[in-house]
């Protein structure tokens, strides 16, 4: 299967505090992978890196065979990203918010509206797309991020603690939709999660343990080799080994 994203010895430093060391992974096309680890870990780090808000220190991050140090802007069209903390401007509405991600993304306006409509009508917005966000709940403005995200139709999402605030209905339609784009058009995703009913045995996981890959592979197998119980106790035994 093609990969979608290859790390190798990726290090970053801030001043003499070392957040990541030697990362190394791969993530194949088409896949969900879990990405795994207590506070501290060096997720965060990670995605800053994937979607160059900072540049890392050594090592070496490739996207869909673009180099992100070589050809960063072709990199970078390669992602849909969602961040924990919202980033939607409350005083655009819904539509607004998507028309200028889209002229950023050099898209023409037709091309805007079509696909914001897809992806509104998909998640059950369109009817309110003249909104302000502020007037919109916690689970509808994070469903206009994951529409603003996939407005340019991305080959790979990143969301880092997307379902964080969202009650279990919004969590449980959220996931499904995202689950649904890599069955019927072929997305990758990489996830950051704490909860670990987000995540299926089948998952693919990558589990960071102070700013290094403690394991990869299967969740089941993962829960297996651990000695874990479950999901959360698995979870549980990497929050307390990076404490």
């Amino acid at each position: 299967m093609p990969v979608a994203v290859n790390i190798q010895a990726l290090s970053h430093s801030f001043a003499d505090r070392k957040v990541l060391r030697n990362v190394s992974l791969t993530v194949e096309q088409g896949m969900f992978v879990g990405l795994l680890g207590a506070n501290g870990a060096g997720k965060t780090t990670l995605f800053s890196i994937l979607t160059r808000l900072i540049c890392n220190s050594s090592g070496n991050v490739v996207l869909f065979g673009h180099d992100l140090q070589r050809s960063p802007a072709d990199a970078l069209a390669t992602l849909g990203v969602v961040f924990q903390q919202p980033t939607l401007d409350l005083d655009l509405s819904v539509l607004q918010n998507l028309q200028y991600h889209g002229a950023i993304q050099g898209m023409s306006p037709t091309d805007v509206q079509a696909r914001a409509q897809e992806e509104l009508e998909r998640l059950q917005l369109w009817d309110r797309r003249h909104e302000r966000i502020r007037w919109l709940n916690g689970g509808h403005r994070r469903r206009v991020e994951i529409a603003r995200a996939l407005l340019h139709q991305p080959q790979l999402l990143l969301l880092d603690e997307a379902t964080s605030s969202l009650d279990l209905e919004s969590r449980i339609q959220l996931i499904g939709h995202i689950r649904s784009l890599i069955k019927t058009e072929g997305l990758t995703v990489l996830w950051t999660t704490h909860v670990a009913e987000e995540l299926e045995t089948d998952d693919q996981v990558i589990l960071l343990n102070r700013g290094e890959v403690h394991a990869q592979g299967k969740l089941s197998d993962l829960i297996t080799a651990a000695g874990a119980s479950d999901a959360n106790h698995l979870m549980l035994n990497l929050s307390k080994s990076g404490s």
